[in-house]
């Protein structure tokens, strides 16, 4: 079935390359024109900030908290009806630490707070709390896929795979263009996504 979109697409493929378009270049001038240094980072609404920037030219769901359940394979995320109060629990989370930043990242994804573009969004959101609070940014280009997506799974039972997988690839580098676009076409392809390059935007 296909998402209902703005862009009156009705072809499941067709919408995902236009989706990682749009998405890409939008991922791409919140680098280029530091959007997220308005935006508190850890705090749901630079989640829904980045979710709605991401992704308002595509989906009417932009930026705003699910309202249907959802599950991937046999794992079901946050039921609707404890949703908002599971977000404002996780915000109120400590993110002094990577590892408790990377607690509070893996809670947001068991919610998974949107109907789609969560991983997406989720490691940006990543991304804005380790810069801000210990200098440090994943370099996703250093971390492979099935890793990456075997750790996230297990994650909510145990957070050290995903801990060690992530600490491997910091690096310094948060203000590197290069080390930015990269990381953004790796994060993309984690979910699939892998026709367009981010710095060609």
């Amino acid at each position: 079935m296909v998402l209902q979109n703005r862009l009156s697409i009705n072809d499941t493929a067709a919408l995902a390359r236009e989706e990682e378009r749009i998405s890409k270049q939008k991922a791409a001038e919140l680098f280029e024109k530091d959007l997220l240094a308005a935006h508190e980072a850890g705090s749901f609404e630079s989640l829904a900030f980045i979710h709605g920037h991401l992704f308002d030219e595509v989906y009417d769901f932009a930026g705003k908290l699910r309202d249907i359940n959802i599950s991937k394979g046999n794992f079901r995320f946050a039921p609707v009806l404890y949703l908002k109060e599971s977000v404002s629990k996780i915000e109120e989370m400590p993110q002094s630490s990577f590892d408790e930043i990377v607690d509070k990242y893996v809670e947001m994804n068991v919610a998974h707070p949107f109907r789609e573009g969560n991983g997406r969004s989720l490691r940006i959101w990543l991304d804005h709390m380790l810069r801000q609070e210990i200098g440090y940014v994943v370099d996703w280009s250093k971390v492979d896929k099935q890793d990456y997506l075997l750790a996230m799974e297990r994650s909510p039972i145990r957070s050290t795979e995903i801990k060690v997988l992530l600490r491997d690839a910091l690096t310094n580098r948060v203000r590197d263009r290069e080390v930015y676009m990269k990381g953004i076409d790796a994060s993309y392809a984690y979910e699939g996504y892998e026709t367009f390059k981010t710095e060609d935007f």
